[in-house]
């Protein structure tokens, strides 16, 4: 995992993220259109072995050590934000907000509490622009309805 600085100004603050598998956009300097993210990567395993083929492996058909990394790295940045909203998209395990906010349960509850909301959206069709506008919209009608969200029973 490369060593990266800390995102600044998140303390405090309602932080939107936009998670694929391959990375993690975090918004915390404001929802605004024209507001960058800054951008946090999955490692790149290329060089490393696997015993199964990297399509299968980039599809689901195996447990990817290095993601464990990716969401711990992705929950420290995290840690000082007031409120969290995550947008993903995908279908089972190829759903990396899920996997994130699953692995966030169990690894790091205090950070998994945060998360007020997701969005399934599908990321690679959208721009950061229209990323932003969905989370504005959301959070519109989060405070206008004065929603809490629910937890999942177990």
């Amino acid at each position: 995992m490369q060593k990266r600085a800390p995102i600044s100004g998140i303390s405090n603050k309602l932080v939107v993220v936009a998670i694929t598998q391959d990375e993690a956009r975090i918004w915390a300097t404001g929802l605004e259109k024209g507001t960058h993210p800054e951008r946090i990567y999955a490692p790149d395993d290329k060089g490393i072995h696997h015993h199964i083929r990297q399509a299968q492996h980039r599809g689901g058909h195996g447990n990817d050590p290095a993601e464990h990394g990716f969401f711990d790295v992705l929950a420290k940045e995290l840690t000082q934000a007031s409120e969290i909203l995550l947008l993903g998209h995908g279908v089972g395990k190829a759903n990396a907000l899920l996997r994130f906010t699953q692995y966030m349960e169990r690894h790091n509850p205090a950070v998994a509490r945060k998360v007020i909301g997701a969005i399934d959206a599908d990321l690679n069709a959208l721009t950061e622009n229209q990323i932003l506008s969905k989370a504005r919209d959301w959070f519109d009608w989060y405070h206008h309805e004065g929603s809490t969200i629910t937890t999942t029973i177990r």
